[in-house]
């Protein structure tokens, strides 16, 4: 067992300290190592043993013995020999109020701030969408305050004062910590904090105060946006409890649905385009479809193999940083047909030595040679 620190070092006071002097520095010290804000490794421990140091200083009796004894007792009590009852600190008192109101998130004079839920809704889209800022809409049944009682969840908005924290939405609390007991204060369990309860529910909303009705919401699609982003509409969430706060916010995240031949890769688009023989070894032109509704030309140049690609520049999606568009990247793919005519593949037997390398072995280190220098 660790050797238990001098309660005046501890507290960084002489053995002369007056009630005013040991009060004074339990509470900078106490603001300090407190395990619910301090960042130190051992608070929780250095805390602990600031209560005991002040809980046995504080009191003139216990003090008295630990000025004569030290941590051992008359008797050699463990504990400073001064009993194992507990040591009952009023923190509040000595640290405020305000040092409570952020640990509970409530004070003597102020009551937390109450806000209602954030919904999520997440909502797929076309991959153009994010190429050409589309105006989405989606109908959506959402939480809104009862019209009845307005919120309030009671009939006709009669509320009576809580019993429990007698109409001031929060109670004083006691908690064993150890030897010692802390006493705070946090909001009323029975008032959800209110410190008012309902005379009679509402019957329309059964006492919840809120009803479901159907919303219609517009949005636009910004430019570039990936699956995952989400879009914020600021008090469309549930509404705060009992109709008291703010009501909270609703997110939109959008999901990309897969195009049927591209794919992203941040701000470019990739995608194969298979050929026949014919094409890459003459050249070809090839037109399509594209996202931001003009035609795309996709030019292949004469003696093109497998496996080369293609870029066509400033075709892809906006960047959202840099601004402008990314490319479009195209890989050309041999096309093998399934099937093949007996005439055609006469054709192909007469002109195999033609189109096969003479040499297998010098082929192979050709290519070999031109993937390095890549």
């Amino acid at each position: 067992m660790s050797k238990k620190r001098d309660y005046y070092e501890v507290l960084g006071v002489d053995r002369q300290a007056g009630e005013k002097d040991l009060k004074n520095a339990f509470r900078r010290l106490a603001r300090k190592y407190h395990p619910d804000r301090s960042t130190e490794d051992d608070a929780e421990n250095r805390f602990k043993e600031l209560q005991e140091a002040y809980a046995v200083l504080s009191d003139s009796e216990k003090r008295s013995q630990y000025d004569r004894f030290g941590h051992d007792g008359p008797q050699g009590n463990p504990f400073g020999g001064f009993g194992s009852g507990g040591f009952n600190i009023n923190f509040e008192d000595i640290l405020g109020g305000d040092f409570f109101s952020n640990i509970f998130g409530g004070g003597r004079s102020r009551r937390r701030e109450r806000r209602g839920s954030d919904i999520l809704l997440r909502h797929s889209i076309e991959l153009a969408a994010v190429l050409t800022q589309a105006e989405e809409e989606v109908v959506i049944d959402l939480p809104e305050p009862c019209q009845s009682c307005d919120g309030s969840g009671a009939k006709d908005g009669a509320t009576i004062n809580c019993e429990t924290c007698s109409g001031q939405g929060q109670v004083r609390v006691r908690q064993q910590v150890g030897p010692f007991i802390q006493e705070g204060v946090q909001p009323c369990n029975a008032c959800s904090g209110r410190g008012q309860i309902s005379k009679e529910p509402c019957k329309p909303c059964k006492g919840k105060g809120q009803e479901m009705k159907s919303n219609t919401l517009r949005f636009t699609v910004p430019l570039g946006a990936e699956s995952g982003t989400r879009l914020r509409m600021r008090g469309k969430g549930e509404p705060a409890p009992h109709g008291q706060g703010q009501p909270g916010d609703l997110f939109v995240e959008l999901e990309i649905e897969e195009h049927p031949w591209f794919e992203r890769s941040g701000s470019d688009l990739i995608m194969s385009l298979p050929l026949g023989y014919s094409d890459m070894v003459l050249g070809t032109s090839v037109e399509l479809n594209h996202l931001d509704g003009d035609s795309m030309t996709i030019k292949v140049p004469p003696m093109s193999n497998s496996g080369d690609t293609i870029e066509i520049k400033k075709r892809g999606l906006p960047r959202q940083r840099s601004g402008g568009r990314g490319d479009v990247v195209v890989l050309i793919k041999l096309h093998m047909p399934r099937k093949i005519p007996k005439s055609v593949k006469k054709t192909l037997s007469q002109l195999r030595e033609e189109l096969s390398p003479s040499d297998v072995e010098k082929s192979i280190l050709k290519d070999a040679n031109e993937r390095r220098q890549r």
